[in-house]
């Protein structure tokens, strides 16, 4: 590896260790140009292993493959893989390519042992990985059960010494969890540095495409890394990540917002390209505003009234109060303007619901419409 390039490892061979054990044997029913395995082959998949075929290599982009497949079967407890018999999978492929079904689960354990090809290597990684991080505070907001099969999900970076990460004002749809090593995050003048367990590129996770800051290396480090929109599927229904992400996002922006919370005692513009509105959203509450939040968007204007950092009203098109706040998250470019006071009629108003529920609705959907695009 290059002296200063950020070198990328896949961590997705981190299988989990659940409550119930699990086994699920494949055959391979179809082969073309694949390195490895063969026709008629096996392949046998359970919580914390993957054993493939005697004598043979372990294939990483299978292990990634059937890494995601088992959290798809894991979902359900209990685990039920009937609907799968009739399903072909295959391999996300290298120079070939295999295809392969579900022949039997839940039991037997005699078609492939599990002391084979891959189940050290799956285990020792675990416990390399989870020893580096379990005093996270983040860890500690999740059922001890399911650490090992959410691990898996992000994969593992080397960022060499001074090596950027993450530049402000460029794409990042990351979150990194820091492993081993330090981050220092640079924004407005104002340095923060990130140690192991810690989080940064937590905005990918409201939707926030632009950098808000940048983040680079003091040393080698070590970061587990997860698609922001992957991050909030996995973690939609869980309340203790969602409270912990909630303060995670309070605590950033009473660090890093000073300077913007000043601008806002009479009146603040911008671009929705610079912050998006979830950030604004959380700028106003946090410091319990009273205004109107007024922004030209690709649909017309939107406005979003707040009363001591509550939503009271909100209009955007055609849409009104939650539908309107759900659509104005979506939105990437625009500009807005804040001003403070509201009418006399407008102080006695109800709430619209509760601040974070109507932000975690409104960032889910907007990650399920992205799903559907793509």
């Amino acid at each position: 590896m290059n002296p200063g390039k950020v070198g990328v490892r896949k961590a997705s061979f981190i299988f989990v260790n659940y409550m119930k054990l699990f086994t699920a044997v494949f055959s391979i029913h179809e082969e073309k140009n694949c390195p490895l395995y063969k026709v008629g082959e096996r392949l046998q998949l359970s919580e914390k292993t993957l054993a493939c075929p005697e004598n043979k290599e372990v294939c990483l982009i299978l292990v990634r493959d059937m890494t995601e497949l088992l959290f798809r079967f894991l979902q359900k407890q209990p685990v039920d893989t009937r609907e799968y018999r009739d399903k072909v999978f295959n391999c996300s492929g290298c120079k070939g390519l295999i295809k392969f079904s579900l022949v039997n689960h839940e039991g037997r354990q005699d078609v492939i042992e599990e002391e084979g090809p891959g189940a050290n290597l799956l285990e020792s990684e675990t416990e390399n990985i989870c020893r580096n991080v379990i005093d996270s505070p983040f860890i500690r907001t999740l059922p001890s059960e399911h650490i090992d099969s959410i691990l898996a999900q992000f994969r593992e970076i080397i960022v060499k010494q001074g090596t950027v990460l993450i530049n402000k004002g460029e794409t990042n749809l990351n979150l990194y969890m820091v492993c081993s090593g330090e981050l220092l995050v640079e924004e407005g003048g104002r340095q923060t540095v990130i140690a192991a367990g810690e989080l940064c590129g937590e905005m990918s996770y409201l939707g926030a495409d632009l950098a808000v800051a940048t983040v680079r290396a003091i040393k080698e480090t070590k970061v587990l890394a997860i698609a922001g929109d992957v991050f909030g599927r996995l973690f939609d229904n869980n309340p203790a990540v969602q409270s912990f992400m909630a303060q995670l996002l309070a605590a950033r922006l009473r660090r890093t917002n000073a300077d913007r919370a000043r601008d806002l005692e009479s009146c603040m513009v911008g671009r929705i390209d610079e912050i998006v509105p979830a950030e604004l959203f959380q700028i106003f509450h946090m410091h319990q505003k009273t205004g109107v939040l007024s922004m030209d968007l690709s649909q017309g204007i939107g406005k979003v009234s707040f009363r001591e950092g509550c939503l009271i009203n909100a209009r955007y098109g055609e849409w009104q109060n939650e539908e309107a706040i759900f659509k104005i998250l979506a939105e990437k470019k625009g500009h807005y303007r804040f001003t403070t006071g509201l009418l006399p009629q407008d102080m006695r108003a109800a709430e619209i619901g509760d601040f974070m529920s109507l932000l975690m609705e409104g960032v889910k959907r907007v990650d399920e419409e992205h799903e559907r695009s793509n």
